[in-house]
């Protein structure tokens, strides 16, 4: 899978068995947002990609 690495500013192919998924969710005035993403480390660099909870729920990836 691919992510974009901030720091070095260019994209990083990581290998799908250490990818995870994870869902955020924060307390707003109107409510709650609920945020989708895949998380990687590679050499040694947290790497956050966000995904619509469609290819979220589709991903066989394990939770974080």
């Amino acid at each position: 899978m691919q992510f974009y690495n901030l720091k070095t500013r260019s994209h990083v192919d990581v290998p799908e068995s250490d990818v995870k998924k994870t869902k955020m969710i924060r307390k707003t005035k109107t409510g709650e947002q609920t945020r989708y993403a895949f998380t990687a480390v590679h050499e040694g660099q947290k790497l956050f990609k966000f995904v619509n909870e469609a290819a979220y729920k589709a991903s066989s990836a394990p939770e974080a």
